[in-house]
């Protein structure tokens, strides 16, 4: 099969337009690490390297010894983050307050067993702590309200109002205080106002 491209493949997923829809979110498996603290700080930026490292390890396994049953070539997907606070009686704007699972969607070939030899490859060529931390888990959104957002991160709050207004508008509600970013930008090479991130939330229908 050709290769497969997230942003054409799950176009609807990663390449939403800049205004809120509802989409129906399908389970997929993901390696995901947990943390708290400020994303800016160093270290998320190790986190973010232990997940890079193990998806490049089952990218690039077509090379090894024993390439995986099933592999077929693909663009390792972006980095995606879901937030929350640890202490809810305090605002966004105290970043240390924040909670977030940091994870990596992985290919449908990557089983259990899979996992646990690339978490020892990749121990092996670029260790880490945070390796000991990765968890591999199936995760089923379902009915979400998502929009592109365009701008800077600390931005967002007015993109989350008009997704909550669409969902008033719409007959929907939000069911979560979470909510997941999608990162298709590197904001080390971007400049603030060309970041794009896909903001998605859990919604409900009003009853």
């Amino acid at each position: 099969m050709d290769k497969l491209d997230y942003k054409k493949d799950f176009k609807n997923l990663y390449l939403p337009k800049n205004s809120p829809c509802m989409i129906e979110v399908p389970s997929m498996s993901f390696v995901a690490i947990d943390g708290e603290g400020d994303p800016n700080g160093e270290e998320f930026a190790t986190v973010m390297a232990a997940l890079y490292s193990f998806s490049y390890a089952v990218k690039m396994s077509y090379k090894s010894k024993v390439i995986p049953e099933g592999f077929y070539d693909y663009t390792v997907f972006p980095l995606e983050g879901v937030w929350d606070l640890v202490d809810k009686s305090k605002g966004t704007t105290d970043k240390s307050n924040f909670a977030y699972s940091v994870m990596i969607r992985q290919p449908d070939f990557l089983t259990v067993q899979l996992f646990e030899r690339f978490i020892d490859e990749t121990k092996k060529k670029k260790p880490s702590i945070y390796l000991d931390k990765i968890k591999y888990n199936t995760i089923t959104e379902g009915l979400c309200c998502q929009m592109l957002h365009l701008g800077g991160y600390d931005d967002e709050p007015a993109s989350f109002e008009r997704m909550k207004q669409f969902c008033i508008d719409n007959g929907y509600e939000r069911s979560s205080h979470k909510h997941r970013e999608i990162y298709l930008s590197d904001p080390r090479k971007t400049e603030v106002d060309k970041l794009k991130t896909v903001l998605r939330f859990k919604c409900k229908a009003k009853i």
